[in-house]
């Protein structure tokens, strides 16, 4: 009786997997559709306008076709993320290709769904162009530096790093590039697909173009900023050493992540508030860690799940996050508070988003604590 309802559970387990993936492969393919409908709405305006007032912006509707172009330009890139999607994840079934429009109507992508494709193509400014150097100097090059000066005395091919929260990998690349054995993790599968088109996929410099912003109809200085193209990636991500350890796991960290003293170092950026309850990320964290092994943390204390309904969440000031890390056993060696950061944000918007971050530096005690 009980392997029966073993055997149950593990099917409506593998059923939701399943349906969670096909969501996901549905979001990206309703993109050019769900981009146009928004075109279309800025049309309509301007054809209610008075003929008058039209005359004023004789332009409008040339730069109207103009993002319509874009748009079907980023459907190509979106394409080529998904095409080898099945084979990544070994999907034994196909319906999302076999039967597109039957899957779009049994499982419609949500707002929440397309919002999220829009951000994977933003992440692929922040981590894989030119134009996100900015955002990485604030936000990785800092942690680098850390774990550099950290393990300065040590060959960095025997420092093992973790990197929870990769996005599409970037940090985790330049600590393998640096010479460090390191793993990226990530749950996301709108950042998983990505990651891997960019890391498994792209062999040469700025081969890739794409419009970022042109889901971005407020706050533009000029009309050409929301067409503004980006190249990518900005660096080769095959060009690793020969001897380079690096990958990327899929999975929720809390679930994949449970084998004690595993790591030298955790890396975290922009990680702790995608927690449901960061208590037990940090006690992973911990857990995870060889004892006087370190863990470096930057960014602020968003918490993703916050006021989404049926969702739980715990909001930790950082004031509490810092007891919290103490009393779990931590020994904070460094702290720096309001350091300036951005995420995806777009250079030239009118809007400017920035957090103020904190960054520390803790050490798991080399010896057991004591009861």
């Amino acid at each position: 009786m009980a392997d029966d309802v073993d055997e149950i559970e593990k099917k409506d387990e593998e059923q939701a997997e399943k349906e969670h993936f096909i969501r996901i492969l549905n979001a990206f393919k309703f993109y050019r559709s769900h981009s146009m409908r928004r075109v279309y709405t800025a049309e309509k305006s301007f054809n209610g306008l008075p003929q008058h007032h039209q005359e004023f912006i004789p332009q409008f509707l040339d730069n109207l076709k103009t993002i319509q172009t874009c748009i079907t330009h980023n459907y190509e890139i979106i394409r080529l993320i998904i095409k080898d999607a099945e084979c990544m994840f070994e999907n034994k079934t196909h319906e999302a290709d076999d039967k597109p429009e039957e899957n779009l109507k049994q499982m419609p992508p949500t707002n929440f769904d397309m919002d999220k494709v829009k951000t994977t193509l933003k992440q692929i400014v922040r981590d894989w162009s030119s134009t996100g150097e900015e955002e990485r100097k604030m936000c990785y090059d800092p942690v680098i530096a850390e774990v550099k000066d950290i393990f300065a005395d040590r060959d960095p091919s025997t420092v093992g790093i973790l990197v929870p929260g990769a996005g599409l990998g970037r940090l985790a690349f330049e600590f393998a590039k640096s010479g460090y054995r390191c793993q990226g993790n990530e749950w996301s599968l709108f950042m998983l697909l990505a990651s891997n088109f960019v890391l498994n996929k792209c062999s040469e410099v700025d081969c890739f173009t794409l419009y970022p912003w042109i889901h971005q109809w407020t706050n533009n200085k000029m009309s050409a900023d929301q067409i503004q193209p980006i190249k990518f990636p900005d660096v080769n991500p095959s060009d690793l050493p020969p001897t380079s350890d690096f990958s990327m796991a899929a999975g929720d960290f809390l679930e994949v992540y449970q084998t004690p003293d595993a790591y030298d170092c955790v890396a975290t950026v922009f990680f702790l508030d995608t927690a449901h309850n960061v208590i037990a990320y940090i006690e992973t964290i911990y857990d995870i860690l060889k004892p006087g092994g370190y863990w470096v943390n930057l960014g602020p204390l968003l918490y993703h799940y916050a006021d989404i309904e049926n969702e739980t969440s715990i909001e930790l000031s950082y004031e509490e996050v810092k007891k919290v890390i103490k009393k779990i056993g931590f020994v904070i060696q460094k702290e720096e508070t309001d350091i300036s950061t951005t995420y995806t944000q777009n250079p030239a918007s009118m809007l400017q988003y920035r957090y103020s971050s904190v960054m520390f530096v803790c050490q798991k005690p080399k010896e057991p604590k004591t009861a």
